[in-house]
């Protein structure tokens, strides 16, 4: 599906950890991030053909927007696709927040144009819905966006779209080898089926699915995601070791198998590039096809392993 002109891409770029970049382990992930190794990242990618660059207001209070615009400022705008979220949470009080919030976002971004704009939540999907439609009609938005809603919310959000001519065009949610709630829900064959590209975030939940980690070896200390998966490090050693013998037979890695897990299931992965060298990891994703097999026993290995990996910010989708 195209939005404008934006084709759907296989990987998107994530940059929530972008947010963390003012200073040495400050944020959520404990990046440790510079602007030449943020540059390296985006020429690699570039030349790669990856092109399409998620943020959000909220990842590190417009830290990570201001960042990744500073970063791209070294291309033309015609190169690259920016994808960016109104977080209602964090909206003002004034006589129009969403655009207000947008205005912010442009001017981090360094743009004039955002190709992607999403809802981050649905704190009320009735009152927020219909303030995307005059966004579109301005230019200053080109398609638009629902994240961590639920099946009725997204319809409720694609009829009010409708009405104006306009339609809920991407989805975005969790969804993992550990976190199938989008699909439990209905709402990723839903989507599979009328056609409407689904963007799955936390692919690699924040590093604990890349093999990289283990109770030796734990998520670095201090940081919300260390909280959150180090504990889990043990129950998850079979899948990662499955991920990683899976890899060894493609030349790949275990990042790479898990991402390729979530394009087969039809889905466009948003993987958050820190590294230059992650690229080639999305490289490898690209082409590397799994096995029903491989998917089966993979997904049985994460059933088994049995933990929650649900943000806080998350509702459980079937409510």
């Amino acid at each position: 599906m195209k939005i404008g002109n934006l084709k759907t891409p296989r990987v998107a770029l994530g940059t929530w950890a972008w947010g963390d970049s003012g200073e040495t382990g400050d944020g959520y992930f404990g990046s440790h991030l510079t602007q030449t190794g943020l540059e390296e990242v985006a020429d690699k990618a570039h030349a790669a053909g990856f092109s399409l660059w998620d943020t959000a207001v909220v990842y590190g209070m417009g830290r990570s927007e201001t960042v990744l615009g500073n970063v791209l400022q070294r291309f033309a705008r015609s190169d690259y696709q920016l994808s960016t979220k109104f977080t209602p949470q964090a909206a003002g009080s004034g006589d129009d927040p969403m655009a207000d919030m947008l205005e912010q976002s442009l001017a981090r971004l360094g743009t004039d144009y955002i190709d992607l704009y999403w809802i981050h939540n649905p704190a009320d999907v009735t009152r927020w819905t219909p303030h995307l439609i005059p966004l579109l009609k301005s230019g200053k938005v080109k398609g638009v966006g629902v994240s961590n809603h639920n099946l009725s919310e997204i319809e409720l959000a694609d009829q009010i779209l409708g009405e104006a001519g306009h339609r809920v065009e991407a989805v975005q949610n969790h969804y993992s080898l550990l976190y199938r709630g989008a699909e439990n829900a209905g709402i990723l064959q839903h989507y599979r089926t009328h056609g409407i590209p689904f963007y799955a975030y936390m692919v690699l939940e924040q590093g604990a699915l890349s093999g990289k980690y283990s109770s030796a070896n734990p998520l670095p200390q201090g940081t919300n995601r260390a909280k959150a998966y180090n504990g889990m490090l043990p129950k998850l050693k079979a899948l990662t070791d499955k991920l990683a013998s899976i890899g060894q037979s493609h030349g790949a890695a275990a990042p790479d198998v898990a991402t390729a897990w979530a394009i087969a299931k039809g889905t466009t992965p948003i993987i958050g590039i820190t590294n230059a060298d992650y690229v080639d990891g999305l490289v490898r994703a690209t082409s590397l096809t799994l096995s029903s097999d491989d998917i089966e026993e993979l997904e049985a290995l994460a059933d088994t392993a049995n933990v929650n990996t649900r943000g806080w910010w998350e509702k459980e989708l079937g409510v």
